[in-house]
Formats: C-alpha cells, sequence, structure tokens
C-alpha cells in the first residue's frame, strides 16, 4: 500500500471540499540513496510551489501531492486576488467556517501566513474586507502569542462562544516570498527567495530578462529593466535556493519556473544575482476633470487600489501630487469624491511627514477597514 494511502486511509482523505490530488508514484530518492514519498503536511516545495516533499534540501521529480491552490488541509484565504490574501477561513471537524476579527491583529495574521509557507503578515483586514462568508463562524477572540505553528494553536472561542455576524470576517495579506535586498530601494537588489521557513539567494546561471519579469511582476512592478550578476548587490548567506532557474515569461510566481534546487546547485554566493524592476507608474489620479485632480489610485503587488481617506489631509496630498510631478495639493476631497474604485483598498490612515518622495514611504496602518465609499481624492498644482 502506497504511504499516501496509508496515512490517509484513516483519515478519510477522499473529501471533496479539500480537493486533494494523491499520486503514488510521487517521490525521489535522496544523495543518501534512500528513497523517500512526498507528504502533504510537509514544508519543502517538491518540484514546484504547489507540491511538498519530507525531506529537505534535495532536488525531487514528482508530481503534485496535495495542491493548497485548490485546498490546504487547515487553512485557506478566500476571496483575495492574487494567491496571498483573502478571506480567512479553518477547517475543524471536516468543515469549513470563517474567523471573526474581534482582538485580530498583526500577530494573528503573522501564524495564519507563516502557516500557509509566507514568511509572515503584510497586513490584516477587518469587517468582511474580502467578502461575507457562508456557514459557521468557527473561531472569535483569538489570542495568538505570534509564534504558533497553526491558528488553532491560539487561544479562542469556538463557534458555539462566538458572538459575531459574517461582517466581522477577518482577512488578511501575507508578505510574499520573495524580496529584492541591499539595493537601497524596494525595485532593484539582490533576489532572495523564502523556502522552508528561511531566506536564501537565487544563482545567476542561465538567469535572464525572461525569469527576471517574472521576479518584477510577482512584486508587483510592471517588468523588469535588467538582470545584475556576479553578487552586485553584494553576496548573501545561507542557501543558494534556486539555480539554472528558466521561466517561459508567463508564470506569475517564479517558483513555478523550472531550476536545480537547494544543496543539488554548483553555485557560490559570488554568483548571487541581482535584478532592477520598472518602476513604471506607481500612482495615478482617477475620474477627475483634468489630469489634476481625481480619485488617488496605488500600483501595489500588481494591482491597482486606491488610498483610504481616514486620517488623509493636506500634507499626504502633498506627496501624492509631488511624486506625479505638481507643485503640491491644493486640497483633498474624501468620501469617494471622484467616485468609488474598485479592486483593494492599498493604503489606510497614512501619517506622511511631507518629506517622503513617495506615498508608499509613509506610515500607515497595518489593518484595512475602509470601504470604497471611503476613496480620497485630491486636486493638485
Amino acid at each position: 500500500m502506497n504511504v499516501l494511502v496509508a496515512l490517509f486511509g484513516v483519515l478519510g482523505f477522499v473529501r471533496g471540499s479539500l480537493a486533494f490530488r494523491f499520486v503514488p508514484t510521487c517521490g525521489f530518492t535522496g544523495s543518501d540513496g534512500v528513497a523517500r514519498t512526498c507528504n502533504p503536511y510537509g514544508s519543502r516545495p517538491c518540484c514546484n510551489i504547489f507540491s511538498f516533499c519530507d525531506y529537505p534540501g534535495q532536488a525531487c521529480t514528482c508530481s503534485v501531492c496535495v495542491d493548497y491552490r485548490i485546498g490546504n488541509p487547515l487553512v485557506r484565504l478566500v476571496g483575495g486576488q492574487d494567491g496571498k490574501s483573502g478571506r480567512v477561513e479553518v477547517n475543524i471537524n471536516d468543515g469549513w467556517g470563517t474567523v471573526c476579527d474581534d482582538f485580530w491583529d498583526i500577530k494573528e495574521g503573522n501564524v495564519v501566513c507563516r502557516q500557509l509557507g509566507f514568511p509572515g503578515a503584510q497586513s490584516v483586514e477587518l469587517s468582511g474586507f474580502h467578502g461575507h462568508g457562508t456557514g459557521p463562524i468557527l473561531m472569535d477572540d483569538i489570542g495568538c502569542a505570534g509564534n504558533e505553528g497553526s491558528l488553532l494553536d491560539c487561544t479562542h472561542l469556538d463557534s458555539s462562544a462566538q458572538n459575531c455576524q459574517h461582517s466581522e470576517d477577518a482577512g488578511v495579506t501575507c508578505t510574499p516570498g520573495i524580496r529584492l535586498a541591499n539595493g537601497g530601494v524596494s525595485h532593484r537588489g539582490r533576489l532572495e527567495i523564502y523556502i522552508d521557513n528561511q531566506w536564501g539567494t537565487v544563482c545567476d546561471d542561465q538567469f535572464d530578462m525572461s525569469d527576471a519579469n517574472v521576479v518584477c511582476r510577482q512584486l508587483g512592478f510592471p517588468g523588469a529593466d535588467s538582470v545584475q550578476s556576479e553578487a552586485s548587490y553584494g553576496q548573501g548567506s545561507g542557501l543558494i535556493h534556486m539555480d539554472d532557474v528558466s521561466c517561459s515569461g508567463s508564470e506569475t510566481n517564479i517558483l513555478e519556473c523550472t531550476y536545480v534546487g537547494a544543496l543539488q546547485e554548483n553555485c557560490e554566493h559570488s554568483e548571487d544575482v541581482g535584478v532592477i524592476c520598472s518602476l513604471g507608474s506607481e500612482v495615478r489620479l482617477v475620474g477627475g476633470s483634468t489630469e489634476k485632480k481625481g480619485r488617488v489610485e496605488v500600483f501595489k503587488d500588481g494591482l491597482w487600489g486606491t488610498v483610504c481617506d481616514d486620517l488623509f489631509d493636506i500634507t499626504d496630498g502633498n506627496v501624492v501630487c509631488r511624486q506625479l510631478g505638481y507643485t503640491r495639493a491644493e486640497t483633498t476631497l474624501g468620501r469617494a469624491y471622484f467616485g468609488q474604485g474598485d479592486g483593494p483598498i492599498h493604503l489606510d490612515n497614512l501619517e506622511c511627514t511631507g518629506t517622503e518622495t513617495n506615498i508608499f514611504d509613509c506610515p500607515g496602518a497595518s489593518a484595512i477597514d475602509c470601504g470604497h465609499s471611503e476613496d480620497v481624492g485630491v486636486s493638485c498644482v
């Protein structure tokens, strides 16, 4: 009997709600000569981001064991647009349900995101931001220390004790497992990838613009300007996670490309690759009668989105207008004066000092609690 069948035969692994896809031949032989099978509860990517193996640090050839784009056994994100954000839903006693936003903050978000294989949470969202779920609300008043391995390990009230509505469904946006380091600004630097709970670098062997374009789009930029080889941004440390990367250019995640994994590569950190991404336009004004006025929209994580009018004042407007090449803001206009946008609300509770050159440099809230009726606008001079 295959190991996977043995593991899940007792647990009843054929469940339509989870939609697991198991392949009996999924496995590989490690460098020590020992044959191993895939473990859907493991944390090491096997072949690509959508499957897992139980032995870290080895390349393998196998089919998908569990596809968490379709279903994760314990937690999932629903209603987001980019795979790393959405309404938090948990599976308890073979049924999916939502999580209440009472006491929901960045610590709980970090636990969820790490459980899903991301480095942590970028922000948490409240008040059914990613849409209202259906069915039971399974967790309320969650209290995490932040180091738990599962959201279910945190203190909480269960469905019998909660006092919430689906208008309070909690959401989260996870930090992508990819970054550009040591470049001084967000759009350039040494390429680093987060795999198996640790950051590592990428070798410059065969790394070209097709690969760089995938990286930059994954980071929310329009594309790549150039590839920098031979540790142009300094040598990294730790594992070299990827070598001989080959992307078609249409992938949405660098881990979807073919590559040689850690401990199978033949690189040194003197070959760490760097990337410079194209900035394009990161802010625009929409819906105004002239190009100098309109609803403020910003480009982030590959999507245009709006800015909430909470705390937004003339200082924040000045930053937006100068970023667009104007002298200053004449006025700011809240309550969707230029019409309601759609898609994500990227920024809330901005508190710019006025010296920033980019709206993303301003401090703001980690939790978005706005609707598009609060989209802010600005008029520049």
